[in-house]
């Protein structure tokens, strides 16, 4: 169990560490200045859009630039800070802010997810049109569902998160 527990801890450190990078070169620039980044990563999410025609970056509706906001503004900070916690492992105070985090992350991606498969989006070779279009749009978004999932179970019922320490009596 506590080799089990300790791959999460990396999965996790992963995530979040990987997350800093994504989340400051393609996600923020819907809402930052274009000239604050340079060509190649202005193109990368050009390249991203048109590819995997992605609807919700290539022009964002004001629900997901609110959940973009939250990202640059509630997440970006937390992302260092779990990224050390799982990465030194056992950090028993990450409980409640993972905890925080995955609920808010989950309840965001939910949303993005049922969008991207159910909304009557209008045609055109920008947006996903057939179900495996959309599948493979589904398939950027669901780790951000996936992993945030496990990490709100492995907070809630993983033992080495859940034991209380014994204090020691004077």
């Amino acid at each position: 169990m506590a080799s089990f527990t300790r791959l999460l801890e990396w999965i996790f450190c992963l995530y979040f560490f990987s997350h800093i990078p994504i989340t400051l070169c393609v996600d923020l620039q819907i809402l930052l200045p274009a000239w604050l980044y340079p060509d190649c990563l202005t193109d990368l999410l050009k390249w991203y859009t048109v590819n995997f025609k992605d609807p919700l970056m290539q022009d964002p509706p004001v629900w997901f630039l609110t959940f973009v906001y939250c990202e640059a503004l509630l997440q970006l900070p937390f992302f260092p800070v779990a990224t050390y916690a799982f990465y030194k492992g056992g950090c028993k105070w990450i409980r409640i802010p993972a905890i925080i985090y995955s609920v808010h992350v989950a309840t965001t991606v939910l949303p993005i997810i049922a969008h991207v498969l159910f909304a009557d989006l209008p045609l055109s070779s920008q947006k996903p049109v057939t179900q495996n279009e959309r599948l493979t749009l589904v398939s950027f978004y669901a780790p951000y569902l996936l992993i945030p999932l496990l990490l709100l179970n492995t907070m809630l019922y993983n033992p080495k998160y859940t034991q209380e320490e014994k204090k020691k009596r004077k």
